[in-house]
C-alpha cells in the first residue's frame, strides 16, 4: 500500500504535527513499508494458532514473604537528605492556616 504525501499530511494534522515537505516524503515511504509488512503478515495462516494474551509462560517473580527484624532507625535514615530524631524531614506540602 503506497501512501501519498497528502495522506501523511492528513495523519500528521490529526496528530497535531507540523511536518516539512521532506518529512512528508520520508514518512510516506516509511509508513508505506510498514503497511506492506502488515499486508504480508495478513497473508499468514494463523487459524491453527490458539489466541493468547502472552507468548511467555506466566510465573510469579516475587520473593517469598519472610519476616525479619526491622532496620535500626540509624540505618533507615542513613541516606535521607534531612532527618531529625530518627524521622525523615520533608518540605511542607500544605499551607498552615
Amino acid at each position: 500500500m503506497e501512501l501519498t504525501k497528502e495522506e501523511v499530511h492528513s495523519i500528521a494534522e490529526l496528530a497535531k504535527l507540523d511536518l516539512t515537505e521532506d518529512e512528508l516524503t520520508l514518512y510516506a515511504g516509511q509508513l508505506s513499508e510498514v503497511f506492506d509488512y502488515f499486508q504480508r503478515l495478513q497473508e499468514l495462516d494463523t487459524s491453527h494458532i490458539e489466541p493468547t494474551a502472552s507468548v511467555l509462560p506466566l510465573k510469579n517473580v516475587l520473593r517469598p514473604d519472610v519476616s525479619s527484624s526491622p532496620l535500626p532507625p540509624e540505618q533507615a535514615i542513613a541516606n535521607a537528605p534531612d532527618a531529625e530524631a530518627h524521622q525523615f524531614r520533608v518540605s511542607a506540602v500544605l499551607d498552615e492556616e
